[in-house]
């Protein structure tokens, strides 16, 4: 293997010597590989995967023939392949550059899609700048670097700092810079991508004027802080990307509510209708609460019941059935001791579907997405009724075990048999952290920041035309 590897290298020198001694003189192409040629292709390609990729690019230089050898797909693929170290980042990279490479509007059909090298892939990923990303969130902030597994810090939200009184510039000046001081970053020194909060539901002229409002306080506070490009972007469709779907309906657990988002190709659907139920994480936290306070056990804060929670809740898949089992657990809280849980375990992640378990008159989640899907069908916006069947699963609540396969069950009861046929629910495919993940496959692209980012010479002419428009309607 050894000696075949130093034939391939001594015919990249000889020819490097040819070029550089007569840069005139006509390139012979070759149509075989010399040396190898008796080598089967499968083999000789599987050689070439022992390079690095660097070396693996040189050998184009060779001759047009090498050049269009060492540019298959397949060869490129693996190497890629080779580079992810993160679990499922490989199906994601393939998603990505092939859904996301344009930008938005994303590409519908498949006859839209450009052709691929992945060879040029590669190249331009190891080149990409990276981004500095951060996720809002509705309860607290998610923050890092791109280039990086994962997140790499914490915070509250922007909605945290100042108060209410203080303008929305003003907060959030104050809460990006906190953001990039404890980064250590400088703001000018990468593009950023920021997930926008889901607010602002409607589809009337006040929401869609409120919501341009937030997007173009988002680019002044950046772009006056020398940031070199924005993408702003709304945190469902992030985890919609971060689950390798551009269409579909997104549930949000948020904080203080859930919303139910349809979006196709990457464009939320208001139109259709955003579903909003008045129950998130914090109501859950909270009837978990009362459950233990009715136990007569002591706890020091709201974090002890949120870590209990997180660590010993679920959601049954038939909450009569489970009321008679024994589901007694355990966990221990640091510097609290330990807690043991029982039917509260499963009651809480009830009221998602039972709201008047909490005292609260409202639709069941599974009643919310079901709604949601009568109105996508109703809708015909495509001939393809499939775009709105998958339902992804978004918020830190809504990584409770089992409450993916619950809402699917539900769903197969409550909508007609045409829509329940093919359904499925995906439950938050990086934990709360999805909308932080999906930031991360497009501010890794081989095109970013490209068409996905707007600079400061693109946003300043747009404000203008917002102005001009906003004035003389």
């Amino acid at each position: 293997m050894a000696a075949l590897l130093r034939k391939v290298w001594e015919s990249v020198s000889r020819s490097s010597k040819a070029t550089s001694e007569s840069s005139d003189r006509r390139v012979v192409v070759q149509s075989s590989t010399g040396a190898f040629s008796h080598i089967p292709f499968d083999v000789f390609m599987h050689i070439l995967q022992f390079l690095e990729p660097r070396e693996v690019a040189k050998l184009s230089l060779v001759c047009k023939y090498w050049k269009f050898l060492v540019s298959d797909n397949q060869l490129w693929l693996y190497l890629l392949q080779k580079e992810q170290n993160q679990p499922g980042s490989w199906d994601s990279l393939v998603f990505a550059e092939t859904h996301l490479q344009m930008g938005y509007p994303l590409l519908t059909f498949n006859d839209q899609m450009p052709q691929l090298s992945f060879m040029h892939i590669f190249g331009r990923r190891a080149k990409a700048p990276g981004a500095i990303i951060i996720d809002g969130g509705s309860g607290y902030c998610k923050y890092g670097w791109s280039k990086y597994d994962t997140t790499t810090g914490m915070s509250a939200t922007f909605l945290e700092f100042g108060n209410i009184e203080t303008p929305i510039y003003s907060r959030l000046r104050h809460f990006l810079a906190t953001i990039y001081s404890r980064m250590h970053v400088k703001p000018s020194a990468q593009p950023i991508v920021l997930s926008v909060p889901i607010c602002h539901y409607d589809d009337n002229e006040s929401a869609k004027a409120s919501r341009r409002q937030l997007k173009e306080t988002i680019h002044s506070v950046l772009f006056d802080m020398n940031v070199p490009a924005v993408c702003a972007i709304n945190q469902a469709t992030l985890a919609l990307y971060a689950a390798k779907q551009t269409s579909g309906i997104v549930v949000n657990i948020g904080f203080h509510c859930t919303s139910i988002v349809p979006i196709l190709h990457g464009k939320v659907m208001r139109k259709v209708g955003v579903e909003v139920v008045g129950m998130g994480g914090l109501k859950l936290t909270g009837f978990l609460r009362e459950r233990m306070q009715q136990q007569n056990m002591n706890f020091e804060s709201l974090y002890t019941v949120r870590s209990l929670k997180e660590n010993l809740c679920y959601v049954a898949a038939d909450y009569e059935a489970e009321l008679s089992k024994d589901t007694r657990a355990s966990f221990q809280v640091a510097s609290e001791g330990w807690f043991t849980l029982s039917r509260e375990r499963f009651q809480t992640g009830e009221i998602l579907f039972q709201p008047r378990m909490a005292g609260v008159t409202m639709m069941g989640l599974h009643q919310a997405v079901a709604h949601c899907m009568d109105h996508c069908q109703s809708a015909a916006i495509t001939a393809d009724e499939s775009w709105f069947k998958t339902v992804v699963l978004a918020g830190g609540s809504a990584c409770l075990p089992g409450l993916a396969e619950r809402l699917e069950k539900e769903l197969h009861g409550l909508v007609c048999p045409s829509v329940a046929n093919g359904i499925r629910v995906l439950p938050p495919p990086y934990g709360e952290k999805s909308a932080w993940f999906g930031a991360k496959i497009i501010s890794n692209l081989s095109t970013f920041p490209g068409s996905w980012c707007m600079t400061k010479k693109q946003f300043r002419p747009k404000v203008r035309r917002n102005l001009m428009v906003t004035i003389f309607n």
